[in-house]
């Protein structure tokens, strides 16, 4: 069984779509596809569904779903096939579970590169750190879930989810300014900073980037832009982290001229 989460859902058996147009069943399904092999409790799916706001028909209602997602399936089935449609989609200790021996999931996937890839930066191995990590950021094919309805439990598996990409990607450019690749990510850098104003964290990789390749006064301008929008959206300032790297760039360290130091890529020891 084929299932993608990193992106529009896609759950395929034998190559065929078992996908259902309508929007319950496919949060269903997208439930199941993200624990695949694991069961679901019936209440669980129905808070998905329906929040706090579940009908008396519940239960008949979800029976209702999972039949029809079995009929998806037992029509993917090939002639002859050993198993049946309740034996994909089973339903056992109150709730129901997506079962297969041989399930591939692009989330698992990712997450086991994800590993690979920090562990190689962990190691001092920047290269493999960052193409292992390309690898599991281009299984992305658009936001989470695309085109599924989503509730409360499947909200925060898309929160989970995005905030490991959001990580992923972190510590690929990381594993790049490691490499001395700042010039390359400066306008990468920029959009992300744009996009995502009080991450402090691509904030900081900038500045680096820009100390690096454009002087230091671009780094204090990428600074100046952090400090003013956290103080107006938050009321605070930039993190010890963040001021640290400040005045590493006002004193010219030399700290920050190695781009092999990890200590420098990381941003975590600056002197001062």
């Amino acid at each position: 069984m084929e299932i993608e989460v990193l992106g529009p859902l896609t759950v395929r058996r034998f190559g065929e779509s078992i996908v259902p147009n309508a929007g319950k069943p496919r949060q269903i399904l997208a439930l199941l596809a993200l624990r695949a092999g694991r069961v679901v409790p019936a209440p669980v799916l129905m808070e998905e569904i329906w929040g706090e706001d579940t009908p008396r028909s519940a239960t008949t209602t979800l029976q209702t779903y999972i039949l029809q997602l079995r009929r998806k399936i037992a029509d993917a089935l090939p002639p002859g096939a050993r198993e049946s449609a309740k034996d994909v989609l089973t339903t056992s200790f109150g709730g129901y579970a997506l079962v297969s021996d041989d399930v591939r999931t692009d989330a698992q996937e990712f997450h086991r590169l994800v590993a690979q890839g920090g562990s190689a930066l962990a190691a001092g191995d920047a290269g493999t750190a960052s193409a292992v990590l390309r690898l599991g950021l281009q299984l992305w094919q658009g936001d989470a879930l695309t085109g599924v309805p989503v509730g409360r439990v499947l909200g925060l598996e898309v929160l989970g989810l995005e905030e490991a990409r959001m990580r992923a990607l972190e510590l690929r450019i990381e594993a790049d300014l490691q490499l001395g690749r700042h010039a390359d990510l400066v306008a990468e850098l920029r959009v992300l900073a744009a996009q995502y104003p009080m991450n402090e964290t691509f904030s900081a990789q900038l500045m680096l980037a820009l100390y690096r390749s454009e002087g230091s006064w671009r780094a204090l301008d990428e600074f100046r832009r952090l400090r003013r929008t956290l103080a107006d959206e938050l009321g605070v300032e930039p993190t010890p982290r963040l001021q640290r790297l400040h005045r590493a760039v006002l004193s010219g360290s030399a700290v920050l001229d190695h781009p092999d130091d990890r200590s420098a890529a990381g941003l975590d020891q600056l002197a001062g």
